[in-house]
């Protein structure tokens, strides 16, 4: 967590110098519309995919104290990937031209504004090789139990990007923050790097075509495959549907999300990353009972700290995004824009948390069809809840980029919610009665600080934003906290306890 709160905090003040270089203007919607198909590459082939069929395999060997063939397997699927995304990336670089004009951005009208997407995706598709290779270097560290180089690796991808704004961009404009998506990719490349001292690492050439586990591992990862494409296929729609939308409606979409995704990065993403390695050593080993306490306990935990995130994200939205982005180029109008595509968003702050654990609890157990077919149904949805509420907003008058925002929450609650009712019958009542009071009491604890925060809103208008911000973040926090402490809520002593715990043993 602390890994993942270090990178949260690079990758706010890059937002913060990306938005006051260039606010919500033509450049930048260009740059995010080129950025997706990177995107899209790199979770293809390295991202989500691979650590779901990697990570319990390659564990599966640590755990039974096959060093060798664990290495041969990492080296094989390196060499994969290194060989696939960089033929792919070469691919796509020659056809850009018709990748942007007939897929990336079709609603750019502007011939400027499509060749200078055109030009920008070509220099960002030297990236997907490079974070193809780090992406299975920190399913090689978590495998490990090393948690800490890949947590903050996030962070050095952003420093890439502070330096193209700060150093490049003053001389060569958009093309420079191009650049550090390529300087970046780098970073979070070389900053793993150390970690693999003392694991006995090995690298072996050859793709291993003929290896039962290399051939197990592509099994396991072709439905997942499948549901990190629908996924990406999902943000293609909204980025296609913000194009044609008022200028600024697909960079605020896009800063908005990644507002939520800095909590849901440091609560949900970090317990589920770490619970992964435990999941597949308690499948291994047939532990099913210590499985089912495991999984409860980490989605009560995430639970317990995604649902006042959620809650002040959407009851502070406007100080929040004016504090970390309302200078230079973004105006108070940009403000506006983003704030109401984090309402959204933030809706499903928890939804999003929760759903981190509960697919790693069916990847350790070897399982990637379930939560892909369900993912894929959910994904669905949400692109024919982008067309409806999208339609509807704007019937209603409302900017119609907050229901892209909408329908990402909607459909990610539905899948949530059947993968839980799926895992349950798995691995029993989770904490029965235990389970529902905590959650009772949490929910309870959020009504108490949404009330809170009602109240207080307007009584902090007239201080200053990072002021306003702040103290509505800290009283927020404190109401809830105490509140459950109040109710009894075992999360509420257990976590503070941990934390506590850790810091005295350092």
């Amino acid at each position: 967590m602390v890994g993942y709160a270090l990178s949260s905090l690079m990758g706010l003040v890059s937002q913060i110098l990306i938005t006051r270089a260039f606010g919500t203007g033509a450049e930048i919607d260009a740059y995010y519309a080129g950025n997706r198909l990177t995107e899209l590459l790199f979770n293809l082939m390295a991202g989500g995919a691979l650590a779901s069929a990697f990570v319990p395999t390659f564990t599966g060997y640590l755990a039974k104290d096959q060093q060798s063939r664990a290495w041969r397997l990492a080296s094989s699927i390196g060499n994969l990937i290194l060989i696939g995304l960089g033929a792919i990336s070469a691919l796509a670089a020659w056809q850009a031209p018709w990748i942007v004009k007939n897929i990336l951005a079709p609603g750019f009208r502007d011939t400027e504004q499509i060749t200078l997407t055109v030009e920008l995706l070509r220099i960002m598709l030297l990236s997907p090789a490079i974070f193809g290779i780090s992406g299975l270097l920190m399913g090689v560290l978590n495998g490990n139990q090393r948690f800490f180089l890949p947590a903050i690796a996030p962070g050095f991808y952003r420093l890439g990007l502070i330096a193209g704004v700060v150093f490049l961009s003053p001389r060569y404009g958009i093309y420079g923050l191009a650049w550090g998506v390529v300087l970046g990719a780098s970073l979070h490349l070389l900053i793993q790097l150390p970690g693999l001292r003392g694991l006995g690492a090995n690298y072996l050439p050859g793709l291993g075509l003929r290896d039962k586990a290399v051939r197990q591992v592509g099994i396991l990862m072709a439905p997942r495959l499948l549901g990190v494409a629908v996924v990406q296929i999902n943000f293609l729609v909204n980025t296609i549907l913000a194009s044609a939308m008022p200028i600024g409606s697909l960079s605020a979409v896009n800063y908005a999300l990644i507002i939520m995704l800095m909590p849901q990065l440091i609560i949900a993403q970090a317990i589920a990353v770490a619970s992964l390695p435990t999941f597949s050593a308690q499948v291994a080993r047939k532990e099913w009972a210590a499985l089912g306490t495991t999984f409860a306990s980490a989605l009560r935990g995430v639970f317990f700290l995604a649902l006042p995130a959620s809650l002040g994200l959407m009851l502070l939205r406007q100080p929040i995004v004016a504090m970390l982005l309302e200078r230079g180029m973004f105006t108070k109008e940009s403000t506006s824009l983003v704030a109401w595509a984090l309402l959204w968003y933030a809706a499903g702050l928890v939804g999003h948390g929760l759903l981190e654990v509960i697919v790693r609890a069916f990847y350790a157990m070897y399982d990637t069809r379930t939560p892909v077919l369900v993912g894929a149904g959910a994904m669905s949805l949400n692109i024919l809840f982008s067309l409806l509420f999208s339609r509807w907003f704007m019937q209603r008058g409302w900017a119609p980029h907050g229901g892209l925002a909408l329908a990402n929450s909607l459909a990610t609650a539905l899948e949530t919610g059947l993968l839980l009712f799926l895992m349950r019958k798995r691995l029993g009542k989770l904490g029965g009665v235990k389970m529902g009071r905590g959650v009772m009491g949490m929910a309870l604890s959020g009504a108490v600080m949404a009330g809170a925060l009602w109240l207080w809103l307007p009584l902090g208008n007239n201080m200053p934003v990072i002021l306003h911000a702040l103290s509505g973040i800290v009283l927020g926090a404190l109401v809830y906290w105490i509140t459950a402490l109040l109710l009894r809520v075992d999360e509420s002593r257990s976590l503070p306890g941990m934390i506590l715990g850790r810091v005295r043993r350092r």
